[in-house]
């Protein structure tokens, strides 16, 4: 347990540091797949550890320790009452954090429901009336898409096209949902920020590749991204799934190249760092279990 237990922490270090770079050259919808896959993976062997930490300051008692001693038990490996003191705030930091993310997420999807009341069922394009420019998808079942009549007035119908099929993209493979897991992640193991922005950064990109690919022009996407973008820096607003979000050089810089490759290989030597995590945390817990439950027996 001495190594194992500290290792899935270590690993946090390491996805951030590649999440940028799986981010630039891997194609998008399996970049953010297998980022949120190892980052859920991570944090969660993440939490544990520090589970286990705290939990080994009752090995460490001396009522267990001269109980142990007494029977001929071997104890894990004993943990620095420090290092179990700081397990165990730093699980009531992460517990406070996970509880605040969750909440700003039922907040943010209670907001957006309301905005699709009162439309009927069937209705997919939600045309509010609003100086402000703005498009974004509403998950759910059905899912909508609300869009600003400042924001159609802005675009060309070929560039509206282009936002439909943005936005539908973002319904069609549930980003709503990776961005979620991801920001959870994130909450429960801050080392994991880097990788939340890329998931976001790619959830963007990879519905940007899906619009291309509806309307068959990456030039005519890249236009329609950099009017969208100039619109509502004029307005000085943003969307809320960053269709026209300012920061839309590197996006408009992708359209205009080929599309990525899939690197099945980096994907999974991605997937494999979450596993690694996954991994030590349950050999580290047979090593804390094992001695606790012979004295318990």
């Amino acid at each position: 347990m001495r190594v194992d237990v500290y290792t899935p922490l270590l690993l946090s270090l390491l996805l951030p540091a590649v999440s940028p770079v799986i981010g630039r050259r891997m194609a998008p919808a399996l970049a953010a797949r297998v980022l949120t896959a190892a980052a859920v993976l991570t944090a969660a062997a993440t939490t544990w550890s520090l589970v286990l930490l705290a939990t080994a300051l009752v090995g460490s008692a001396p009522s267990v320790v001269a109980e142990a001693h007494e029977d001929g038990h071997r104890l894990v490996d004993p943990v620095p009452e420090g290092i179990g003191i700081a397990a165990c705030a730093a699980l009531a930091v992460v517990a406070w954090r996970v509880h605040r993310a969750v909440r700003a997420e039922r907040a943010t999807r209670r907001a957006l429901r309301r905005l699709a009341q009162g439309h009927p069922a069937d209705t997919e394009l939600i045309v509010a009336a609003s100086p402000v420019p703005q498009a974004f998808a509403i998950p759910g079942r059905p899912g909508r898409i609300l869009v600003t009549s400042a924001m159609l007035g802005a675009l060309e119908p070929a560039e509206r096209r282009v936002l439909l099929a943005h936005e539908r993209a973002h319904l069609a493979h549930r980003h709503g949902a990776l961005v979620t897991a991801v920001a959870l992640a994130a909450a429960a193991d801050p080392l994991l920020a880097p990788t939340r922005r890329a998931v976001a950064f790619l959830v963007e990109r990879w519905a940007d590749e899906q619009a291309a690919e509806a309307v068959g022009d990456r030039g005519a996407t890249a236009r329609a991204l950099a009017r969208a973008a100039l619109t509502a820096g004029r307005a000085r607003a943003a969307c809320a799934l960053r269709f026209a979000d300012r920061a839309v050089t590197r996006r408009i810089a992708a359209l205009q190249t080929a599309p990525p490759p899939h690197l099945w290989t980096a994907a999974l030597a991605v997937l494999a760092l979450g596993a690694l995590s996954t991994l030590c945390a349950a050999d580290a817990t047979n090593d804390l279990l094992t001695p606790l439950t012979s004295l318990l027996l």
